[in-house]
């Protein structure tokens, strides 16, 4: 269980679950009215931190930089939602439907509050209902919660810069004459993560091609030579008269179609960083502070200004 002295340390800190996993940030710390101890914490998680689940500290330690609760990721972002009051407290049944949902005993709970605080001092002032000047955000200072032996309403404690000192508008710390007015501030951040996937394939495809090339064939020509002094003992050497033949061997070129496998290019993947502007919107909260004065002649009357 975390302390009230380390409330500050664990406001707008990481939250983690018991495998590792972040669930999201501490955003408020919420008060037992009848004893005074912290009770829950509200983690923000969701886009942009849209939703805030309450999970009980009671099992809560403080580890280094963040706070470490002994329940899963998707537990905690499934927990009920809750509506806290104007007076920043939980109700009986809120409550009671919160522990339900963790699993954490009704009973045990009132046990744990009947028990008096480590520090006696702050039991007292806590039991007593009395206004030492450190605001719980409970609305109505502590020990004015639920009726005695319920553990009642749990106070809010507020964002991290007033942990201790603000809960509701309009209070002040011991001995200071000034309030202190804050907003909350939207803050962006880009997580990367994985958007799809491209690979190459290489496959086979048959297609037609044609290519137009020469080619040549022999054909027969009769040729006719008159009887010549040059020709005539080749003349004379057959016979005088009688059947002869003679043969010649024609020739033709054709096309032989080969194919062959020949690299023709390299081809891989690279990537490309393109940036490019987006909106996101938010809500935020912001306090005004106004004076009111109040004069003799209008009696219980108060009238503001600026």
């Amino acid at each position: 269980m975390i302390t009230r002295e380390e409330i500050a340390n664990v406001l707008d800190q990481p939250v983690y679950d018991g495998d590792g996993n972040k669930i999201g940030d501490a955003k408020h710390v919420f008060f037992d009215d009848m004893t005074g101890r912290p009770e829950w914490v509200t983690v923000r998680t969701g886009l942009l931190g849209s939703n805030e689940s309450f999970v009980p500290v009671h099992d809560a330690s403080l580890v280094q930089d963040h706070l470490e609760v002994p329940y899963r990721k998707d537990q905690v972002k499934g927990a009920p939602s809750v509506d806290v009051d104007a007076g920043g407290h939980l109700s009986e049944s809120e409550e009671h439907r919160l522990y339900d949902y963790y699993g954490i005993n009704w009973d045990s709970v009132l046990s744990e509050a009947e028990r008096p605080a480590p520090d006696d001092t702050t039991a007292a002032g806590t039991a007593a209902g009395t206004d030492t000047g450190m605001d719980t955000g409970t609305g109505t200072g502590m020990g004015t919660g639920m009726a005695a032996g319920a553990a009642g309403a749990a106070g809010l404690a507020g964002t991290a810069d007033t942990a201790g000192r603000r809960g509701e508008a309009g209070r002040t710390g011991p001995g200071d004459d000034a309030m202190t007015r804050s907003e909350e501030q939207i803050r962006v951040r880009v997580e990367r993560r994985e958007s799809g996937r491209a690979r190459l394939r290489k496959y086979v495809v048959t297609e037609d091609v044609q290519q137009t090339v020469p080619i040549s064939h022999e054909e027969v020509r009769v040729e006719r030579e008159p009887i010549t002094e040059a020709n005539r003992e080749a003349a004379l050497s057959g016979t005088d008269i009688g059947e002869a033949e003679h043969e010649v061997v024609l020739h033709e070129e054709r096309p032989v179609v080969e194919t062959e496998t020949v690299p023709v290019e390299r081809v891989r993947l690279t990537t490309e960083q393109h940036t490019e502007e987006e909106t996101v919107r938010g809500r935020v909260r912001k306090e005004r502070i106004e004076a009111e004065t109040m004069s003799d002649e209008e009696g219980d009357t108060w009238r503001g200004r600026e």
